[in-house]
């Protein structure tokens, strides 16, 4: 990565650090991956997408998750449970008795990024799936209880989950 390109990415992480990453790619004219990568030390593990079955697999036993799709357009958030899929058709098509459904083009799947950050003060833990581009497909979120604390047994999912890759 250019050192400009570097700069402008650490100017924004630093500006906000537990801000929004799509706002620090955004101001720094850079991808999300670009911004994941310079991130501190033990807040991203980058997995690689080969891996994609194996960690839906892994998320369907989380019960119900945050699972977000955010574009320049819209921050779509939506809990439910991950349904089953299947492949056909250039697809990872997933179905069921989910609010969740429809159809992922994992061939664009670059990366899974495990990320453990603190987001506007509070600890915030994802599994994020991203593009060719770096920037995110979507993303699969440890939800919060009323209090906004987030679910022990999903964090204890997501730390395992971690601590296996």
């Amino acid at each position: 990565m250019p050192v400009v390109a570097s700069e402008r990415i650490d100017a924004a992480i630093a500006a906000k650090p537990d801000g929004v990453l799509e706002v620090m790619a955004d101001t720094a004219g850079a991808s999300l991956l670009q911004v994941m990568e310079r991130l501190p030390d033990k807040s991203v593990k980058l997995l690689p997408a080969e891996r994609f079955d194996a960690i839906w697999a892994v998320l369907q036993a989380w019960g119900e998750v945050l699972f977000i799709v955010h574009t320049p357009d819209i921050v779509l958030e939506c809990t439910g449970r991950l349904p089953e899929g299947s492949h056909g058709h250039g697809y990872f098509n997933i179905h069921g008795d989910s609010p969740i459904g429809g159809h992922i083009k994992v061939a664009n799947c670059k990366a899974i990024a495990l990320v453990d950050r603190p987001f506007h003060g509070r600890r915030s833990c994802s599994v994020q799936f991203l593009n060719q581009d770096g920037n995110a497909m979507f993303k699969v979120f440890v939800r919060r209880d009323k209090d906004r604390s987030l679910l022990p047994q999903q964090l204890l999912a997501f730390e395992s989950l971690w601590l296996d890759v």
